[in-house]
């Protein structure tokens, strides 16, 4: 029989770390296919058990990425009626502003509230 030791806690600094990298990780989409998604995936899945902070902020950042490119296929689909070209610009600098302004936040310890998310982690 075996004793189980308790995962270690994340010191406050660590956690406001690794829930700004839940946001940050998702500029990685820019380099690599789906990255946007991945990136903050798996900070998510290595981090949620040992702090809630980080899970908050991975399952918020994971329903934004996720939000973002169903808006962005519908935005694709609608470049043949040409307002999808302003759609899909327009989702452009909304997802580089909020990715940004949820990094500040976690940074700083607070929770940012991504606007026009579908929830699909709860």
């Amino acid at each position: 029989m075996s004793v189980q030791t308790p995962a270690p806690q994340l010191t406050a600094q660590e956690e406001r770390t690794w829930g700004m990298l839940c946001h940050l990780l998702a500029f990685s989409g820019l380099i690599i296919p789906f990255g946007s998604f991945l990136g903050p995936l798996v900070v998510w899945l290595m981090k949620k058990d040992l702090s809630q902070f980080v899970n908050q902020q991975g399952k918020a950042s994971l329903n934004f990425q996720l939000s973002c490119l169903i808006y962005g296929i519908v935005g694709a689909l609608l470049t043949f009626l040409v307002i999808g070209a302003f759609v899909l610009i327009a989702l452009g600098i909304f997802w580089l502003v909020e990715v940004v302004m949820a990094s500040i936040a976690a940074k700083d310890g607070r929770a940012h509230k991504y606007p026009l998310t579908f929830t699909f982690f709860n």
